[in-house]
């Protein structure tokens, strides 16, 4: 199993895990989820205590990964195979991402 945190303008979210079957979950965090002024993370994923699940990395994650040579470069440098998600995930969106969500390895 993997894991990331989910950060959101520098507070700990949630947590994104890849289970050692290759599925995903992504589970908020209690203090964000207990204090009513905090946004979900997207609005694909909602603000609730019950974990989500997915056979395949969540389109909000998904969307963050660079694309065409960018991502060939990416994969080639840091040896992350093309078809490796999570670990694309991890390695690029902790400081270069666009928005307000960056993921960190956990």
């Amino acid at each position: 199993m993997r894991r990331a945190k989910v950060i959101y303008k520098n507070e700990w979210a949630g947590t994104l895990f890849q289970l050692d079957d290759g599925s995903f979950e992504f589970r908020y965090e209690k203090d964000w989820l207990d204090n009513q002024s905090k946004p979900p993370v997207s609005l694909t994923l909602p603000k609730h205590k019950e974990v989500f699940r997915s056979s395949y990395l969540f389109p909000f994650f998904y969307n963050m990964l660079p694309e065409g040579t960018n991502k060939q470069v990416v994969c080639y440098n840091l040896r992350i195979d093309e078809k490796d998600h999570f670990g694309i995930l991890m390695a690029t969106a902790k400081f270069d991402a666009i928005g307000a969500v960056r993921i960190l390895k956990y």
